[in-house]
């Protein structure tokens, strides 16, 4: 047997799907599951370097985890951090025997403290699955993107989309397990899968066609019951998208909006403004009364003006959204951002601020739309007992049902809400 090893993840779900391939090579390998960093021969962190913020976590857990590991214990840090500034991060944490781009070698021979290998010797997005431990899971579909919003430098280390083939997908959701009731797809941007493959554009995918991604995900949804999506480019979420979504049974609709206000928008260089998102958002609850909708947004990114700010909260009031996510901006080196003239930079003090108003508006909305669904008959998916979840809430992202602890796990049970706090809810059966 090879040892015991321990995984630590940050960042997002993609970084969780990582996580699982690594962990079934290194069980190929022969370690086992250690139940703490303290018990493992090899120390694994698979880090995130999204903003600042996450890359202070990432640095910090790496410090925690090789103060609590054994002696002897290699500590290995990968992910996101490790691909952006591995040498430096090498050079900077002795404490860490390898720093390895995005993968884990599974012969890591002797301690080498401060060594950076940028590569590992295998595909990560196409490693085997291994069975899922319950009844949902993560499938990457694509790896890196092929956009250039103004705040992101994801694809100066993730590189330009590689969407996987429409057969990898379906064979890793059949590997899954029968116990799998929900799949979450996920990918940087998820609403562009296949169409590097095809040699089509984001705005004109095939003449004639739909998106490869509305065919994936019938196929998907022929496999298991529920099917979710995560991190739609609100460009891309046309008609037939729509459609395919609410067919999946699972009306959630994660839009990556960022902000409202059309000229901060385009300096973001992305696409829309409040008007045009409303109007989708609209058609998409005409459509599906029950529809769930989520999204994100920056606050302080260089030159918001009250004037953006108060449009943004006058969009979150008419928008209504069940779920929103608020950051404050991050300058990130090598992003259009990042080469802002001084006077157009917002002080930190005020982005939080704004974040703060903006963050209290969304939980008020938030609980009234939980409360408003008291007395309604739901159908949910049981995820561990005395928890579980409608169409309305992403695993690990939103809010949770309770419900009897007596649910099964895995089923599927149509209860009655009796009561809502904030984010969550509690139910019985009918």
């Amino acid at each position: 047997m090879a040892g015991r090893y321990y995984l630590e993840t940050l960042g997002c779900p993609k970084n969780q799907v990582d996580s699982e391939k690594l962990a079934g090579l290194l069980a190929a390998d022969g370690y086992v599951l250690a139940p703490s960093a303290a018990d493992a021969d090899l120390v694994v962190v698979n880090t995130c370097a999204f903003i600042e913020a996450a890359r202070q976590e990432s640095v910090d857990t790496i410090l925690a985890l090789a103060d609590r590991r054994q002696p002897g214990a290699r500590l290995v840090v990968t992910g996101c951090l490790a691909e952006r500034y591995g040498d430096e991060l090498a050079a900077a944490l002795p404490e860490v025997d390898l720093v390895a781009g995005f993968g884990v070698p599974v012969s890591l021979g002797p301690s080498r403290p401060g060594a950076f290998e940028p590569r590992p010797s295998f595909d990560l997005l196409e490693l085997p699955r291994p069975p899922a431990g319950g009844p949902w899971a993560y499938i990457k579909v694509a790896e890196g993107c092929d956009r250039r919003c103004g705040f992101c430098a994801i694809p100066s280390f993730r590189g330009p989309q590689r969407s996987r083939s429409a057969a990898a997908v379906l064979a890793e959701v059949e590997a899954l397990g029968p116990h799998v009731r929900e799949v979450v797809l996920v990918a940087q941007d998820l609403a562009s899968w296949g169409l590097d493959r095809s040699g089509a554009t984001r705005a004109r995918p095939v003449p004639g066609r739909p998106r490869p991604l509305v065919e994936l995900v019938r196929r998907v949804s022929a496999l298991v019951e529920r099917v979710r999506l995560l991190y739609l480019y609100p460009s891309s979420l046309d008609d037939e998208l729509v459609v395919a979504i609410l067919d999946t049974g699972v009306p959630y609709f994660d839009l990556s909006l960022q902000h409202v206000s059309a000229p901060l928008v385009r300096r973001m260089r992305r696409w829309g403004d409040s008007e045009r998102f409303l109007e989708r958002i609209g058609a998409i609850r005409a459509a599906a009364p029950r529809a769930a909708l989520r999204s994100s947004f920056i606050l302080g990114y260089p030159g918001e003006t009250e004037k953006d700010h108060d449009q943004l909260l006058a969009f979150l009031v008419e928008a209504r959204l069940d779920w929103a996510g608020f950051f404050p901006f991050s300058e990130e080196p090598g992003t259009y951002a990042a080469g802002a003239a001084e006077g157009e930079r917002v002080a930190t003090e005020l982005a939080m601020e704004r974040l703060r108003e903006c963050a209290e508006l969304q939980d008020a909305i938030t609980a009234e739309r939980r409360a408003e669904l008291v007395g309604q008959k739901i159908d949910v998916l049981v995820d561990v007992p005395g928890q579980a979840r409608s169409h309305r809430e992403a695993p690990e992202i939103d809010g949770i049902v309770n419900v009897p602890s007596g649910l099964e796990v895995g089923e599927i049970e149509s209860v009655v809400v009796t009561g809502s706090a904030g984010p969550d809810l509690w139910a019985e059966l009918p």
